[in-house]
């Protein structure tokens, strides 16, 4: 395997890390009603499991509510009882075509819980961007055992990979800072 092709991997694996982490945090309720909110809800829908997203669109017309409307009316007790099953803690009230759901304020406890939530995904990030890096260095020490690449090559390497890693565990610090000030937010 070429450094490139190492390089590339390397990269490739760290950025699916870091949009895994983006969809982690959107599912993490702020005090702002978001449709992002409800893309963990799974439905059990024409008998088989289904996202939520893929039955109804949701869109969030005031700060505070979420408004459901489902594609197919006959399912909007499925997708009510979707959506209590997630534990997210949200109440949905439905008038047959439309589901509303009112965001609650969140409580400075439930704050804090939700922070350190945030902190714990953005340390499950950086651990697999580390193990991404360690991956790909093991791959540049085989390449020059190989003696595909000198050991000038597999030094250069190696600092690229580290300056990959710390880019991406930037941005990953970034993401959770954002996302902790979201929270935060009175």
């Amino acid at each position: 395997m070429s450094v490139e092709d190492i390089l590339l991997d390397a990269e490739e694996r760290m950025e699916k890390a870091l949009s895994h982490l983006k969809q982690n945090l959107a599912g993490i309720r702020t005090g702002r009603a978001a449709p992002g909110l409800l893309d963990s809800v799974k439905v059990n829908a024409y008998g088989s499991i289904t996202p939520l997203k893929q039955l109804a669109s949701v869109a969030a017309p005031e700060p505070q509510q979420l408004v459901i409307r489902p594609f197919d009316t006959s399912i909007i007790k499925d997708i009510e009882k979707g959506i209590v099953a997630s534990e997210l803690g949200l109440n949905p009230q439905s008038d047959g075509r439309i589901i509303r759901i009112n965001i609650p304020p969140l409580s400075t406890d439930t704050r804090k819980k939700l922070v350190a939530r945030i902190k714990e995904l953005s340390e499950e990030a950086k651990i697999s961007i580390r193990n991404v890096r360690r991956d790909a260095n093991k791959a540049i020490e085989t390449a020059e055992k190989e003696k595909i690449i000198s050991e000038d090559q597999r030094d250069t390497s190696k600092e690229q990979v580290q300056e990959l890693t710390k880019k991406y565990e930037e941005d990953v610090s970034e993401l959770a800072k954002s996302r902790e000030s979201d929270v935060m937010e009175q």
